[in-house]
């Protein structure tokens, strides 16, 4: 038997265009696969960043909005100043220090959910 896998989240989303300039322009994903059953039907996309793989879906009742989940990333400041260095019109973010011991970078999506960028400090 194979050992278990990271487990995939599935985000709500309701605008493509916004999905997509979202995850791939501003935060740096690609594309994985996507997949319509008919040509005007909800989009279902998969998009990866290194190791965070994410799907997200327009069809309603696979997933609600607003849902938040962390990704661990190497150095998070380095990837807010990059994020920051786009000047994207929606989101500014901030790097915050917390008395759990991680810096975290929150950034909600065009569909409400959010992301929280992380990374451990010693």
């Amino acid at each position: 038997m194979a050992g278990f896998q990271p487990p995939i989240p599935i985000l709500r989303s309701f605008d493509e265009t916004a999905t997509r300039d979202f995850y791939l322009g501003f935060l740096g994903f690609e594309v994985e696969f996507e997949h319509r059953f008919e040509p005007e039907l909800p989009l279902y996309l998969g998009v990866r960043l290194d190791d965070c793989a994410i799907h997200l879906s327009e069809h309603f009742g696979d997933s609600s909005p607003g849902t938040a989940l962390r990704i661990d990333v190497p150095d998070v400041a380095a990837y807010c100043r990059t994020l920051n260095d786009k000047h994207y019109k929606h989101a500014r973010p901030e790097v915050q220090h917390q008395p759990w011991g991680y810096d975290d970078m929150s950034i909600t999506d065009p569909s409400g959910n959010r992301l929280i960028f992380c990374t451990p400090y010693a």
